[in-house]
């Protein structure tokens, strides 16, 4: 058995309970800029407990395992057009990264589509997008600490992704990893689609990954 990969292994070990917990982290990345980095995400629809991610270092693979929870209605095949409650499968590339911190990066050809300054997106957005209340309990946050945009490589099927007003509040409507307000999601199918990422895991994220890193959203095996 593969200890890195063998997602049965992880999941027994590892409850959605605990999805926060970044539990394999290597201890020599210093280095880590001047490697390749892919993000893969493995969705078990049979399980979903077992649905869980990696963040692959060129030279040092697996040098993140984290459980994700996925789209309430399962998952549509690559080449699809992304339709709310279904995760998408495929391959993406990172296009943005928001953060609750100071960390903005963005693709130039959506900063020109949102309309806005770049200055303006680096400021508002994810405050903007963080303070919408979706489920109606009251609260935002609802990404959690950060946001990474994925934008599909198949450019067959027109994507419903844009800039917009959502109940009066300017907001990027797009595919990606984020995070949650609710840790118990984690491990589930409870999503409008977005992979969510729990707190601690998505923090490494967010600081490890780069725009243009590839992403792959497939089932488990």
């Amino acid at each position: 058995m593969n200890r890195r990969t063998d997602a049965s292994f992880f999941a027994s070990r590892f409850p959605a309970a605990l999805a926060s917990l970044v539990i394999s982290m290597t201890t020599n990345i210093a280095a880590e800029t001047n490697f390749g980095r892919k993000i893969t995400i493995y969705l078990n629809e049979t399980d979903p407990e077992k649905s869980y991610g990696t963040l692959q270092i060129k030279g040092n693979p697996d040098v993140l395992k984290f459980v994700v929870g996925f789209g309430k209605k399962g998952v549509l095949k690559e080449g699809k057009t992304f339709t709310g409650n279904y995760s998408l499968l495929g391959e993406f590339r990172v296009n943005a990264i928001l953060t609750s911190g100071t960390r903005f990066e963005m693709d130039p050809k959506l900063v020109s589509e949102s309309g806005k300054t770049e200055a303006f997106l680096k400021s508002q957005l994810f405050k903007n997008m963080s303070s919408i209340d979706f489920d109606g309990d009251g609260k935002g946050g609802e990404y959690g600490a950060a946001f990474i945009g994925l934008e599909p490589l198949d450019t067959e099927a027109k994507q419903p992704f844009h800039f917009g007003e959502y109940a009066g509040t300017f907001r990027w409507y797009s595919y990606a990893i984020h995070g949650t307000q609710d840790e118990s999601r984690i491990g589930k199918m409870v999503t409008g689609g977005c992979i969510n990422v729990g707190a601690e895991a998505l923090a490494a994220l967010a600081k490890r990954v780069k725009l243009g890193d590839l992403v792959e959203v497939r089932l488990a095996e």
